[in-house]
């Protein structure tokens, strides 16, 4: 095991791995060094070595530098699971300048909002994603549409490494990119992700599940997320592994691609191993390489773990809890645990440092539930701009996650609730107060409220409750006005509508309990399922 040592970072004495890259491209110049004709890229037909990535990282980064971006300066980029979305990401952090992943589902309004917060001076698209793309923001001199002829140019270029960019010291303090993740509030934050942060996170990945060079990983959930970016993309790039990317999740698709690339690792959230076991011939896939199926951002049903360990008893089941406020994993389960351990999320990782505190904040002892706070060298140092979030979500060093759970006396770390508010749809977390927000927008709605219900394929779908004074106001109505200025998964799968007064306490409070009380009497709508077998699509860990 890798040497481990208390360093002061921050305001924070924390753990962290002795000996480490200082930052990034540090971490990959080594591998670009070491292993020049390994495979890097698995993008449809094309495929790219390690050798030919470095060429053409360096030719983005040169053509983005010609054009104006300095370190520090933040570039947003909106791409689906493609090559070029790894070529950015790496280029952006060539530069020294600061990555601010778009998810492909967001829509204008919130991108306005990133665009407003985190004032980026460029942006990398894909055409399918252009009429998202608000006026306001960077101009069109810094508007690089992947794909077009000015895109090719740039890197078909063969170019030598710009002084400036020879120049160019990240210290481990830096910023490595920007990953906006919805608050209660239902404004989402920044989250400061640090290259010390992403590289112990990497670490981290490496460490736990003991990743070899000759790893190949099925990229199928979305990059922008950082489950993908910092579970998937960066640990496996920085063990010259093989990313094998998936522009959308279908589950014969991965099926098919995962015997056809001969994965030997996944990451996907537990809707999508739902979802495989629906495939009556599975047990016909020779996945014989797949030994680390690993999950995390949303509950997995124990009997979805055991009908996986029978059909591929090679595949190791591995469960990971974390955060963007965490850089993908705080917690990882140990490699075999799996299945005997499946009600719990693993144990924490090597540098990290969980606490089970009250409301006090006082720690309380093995195997009593209370708040998990979060410490260590990828927890972020905080949210961007925003110091009363700080100041609310961060103490002593830990992140305040919010979760309740308990850690047992052989370190097994159980949730028992999350946040009362937050839905999980098949791995993306959706914010009731933020929903709630654009359903008030609606002309006769006098309130809304919204709660997350239980989903056998997604583990939970999206309920609102709306109160209107207006006769024109139906189902497919707020669906479509929810749809032009929310991610699809944020849209509700259902809608009540009334005109009575929604429930509430004495204090003005709404009784959600009550509501998902309601809930549970509602007739089924084939609508819900239909919406959430679309939306497992690209799911977040």
């Amino acid at each position: 095991m890798p040497k481990i040592r208390k360093e002061f970072h921050w305001d924070r004495v924390i753990s962290c791995y002795a000996e480490r890259p200082q930052n990034v491209n540090a971490m990959m110049a080594l591998v670009f060094a070491s292993s020049p004709e390994k495979p890097a890229l698995v993008d449809g037909a094309r495929r790219t070595t390690y050798s030919e990535l470095d060429r053409i990282v360096n030719a983005l980064a040169t053509g983005l530098s010609s054009k104006g971006v300095r370190q520090g300066d933040r570039v947003a980029v909106m791409l689906a699971n493609q090559a070029e979305a790894v070529l950015s990401v790496l280029a952006i952090a060539r530069l020294g300048a600061i990555l601010v992943p778009l998810g492909t589902r967001l829509k204008k309004p919130e991108i306005s909002y990133i665009f407003e917060d985190a004032d980026p001076v460029a942006i990398i698209y894909s055409p399918a994603f252009a009429q998202e793309i608000p006026d306001a923001g960077p101009t069109s001199g810094m508007r690089f549409e992947c794909g077009n002829a000015a895109w090719r140019q740039m890197l078909e270029k063969q170019v030598e490494p710009l002084p400036a960019m020879a120049a160019v010291k990240i210290d481990e303090h830096d910023l490595f990119g920007i990953l906006y993740t919805s608050g209660t509030t239902g404004k989402p934050k920044g989250a400061m992700l640090t290259h010390l942060n992403v590289v112990h996170s990497c670490m981290h990945w490496q460490d736990a599940h003991q990743l070899t060079r000759d790893e190949r990983t099925l990229v199928c959930v979305p990059w922008s997320h950082v489950a993908g970016l910092c579970g998937v993309v960066l640990p496996f790039l920085s063990i010259a592994g093989a990313l094998v990317l998936m522009a959308e999740f279908g589950r014969r698709d991965f099926l098919v691609l995962a015997q056809q690339e001969r994965i030997t690792h996944a990451l996907m959230v537990p809707a999508m191993y739902g979802l495989c076991l629906l495939e009556p011939d599975l047990e016909s896939f020779d996945l014989g390489q797949w030994r680390i199926g690993a999950y995390g951002s949303a509950p997995m049903p124990e009997p979805t773990i055991q009908r996986f360990a029978q059909a591929f008893p090679k595949l190791q089941m591995c469960n990971c809890y974390g955060a963007t406020e965490t850089t993908s994993p705080a917690t990882m389960m140990p490699r075999g645990d799996g299945v005997a351990h499946a009600e719990s999320i693993g144990k924490t990782v090597p540098c990290g440092d969980i606490r089970v505190m009250d409301d006090q904040g006082r720690e309380l002892p093995a195997g009593e539930e209370g708040e998990l706070w979060i410490g260590g060298p990828m927890v972020v140092p905080g949210y961007w701009q925003n110091p009363e979030a700080n100041a609310t979500s961060f103490g002593g060093g830990y992140w305040k996650s919010g979760d309740i759970g308990a850690i047992d006396a052989d370190g097994y770390v159980r949730i028992a609730d999350r946040k009362k508010d937050m839905v999980n749809r098949g791995g993306f977390k959706v914010y009731p107060a933020e929903v709630e927000s654009v359903l008030t927008g609606i002309d006769g709605v006098v309130e809304a409220a919204v709660i997350g219900h239980p989903d056998e394929i997604l583990g939970e779908s999206v309920i609102a409750f709306l109160n209107v004074v207006s006769d024109d106001i139906d189902e497919a109505m707020v669906r479509a006005y929810c749809a032009e200025r929310m991610a699809d998964y944020k849209v509700p799968g259902r809608v009540v509508i009334g005109k009575t007064p929604l429930p509430r306490n004495a204090n003005g409070k709404i009784q959600k309990a009550d509501l998902r009380e309601t809930a549970k009497s509602l007739p089924p709508s084939s609508r819900t399922h239909k919406v959430a077998s679309k939306s497992v699509k690209g799911a977040a860990a």
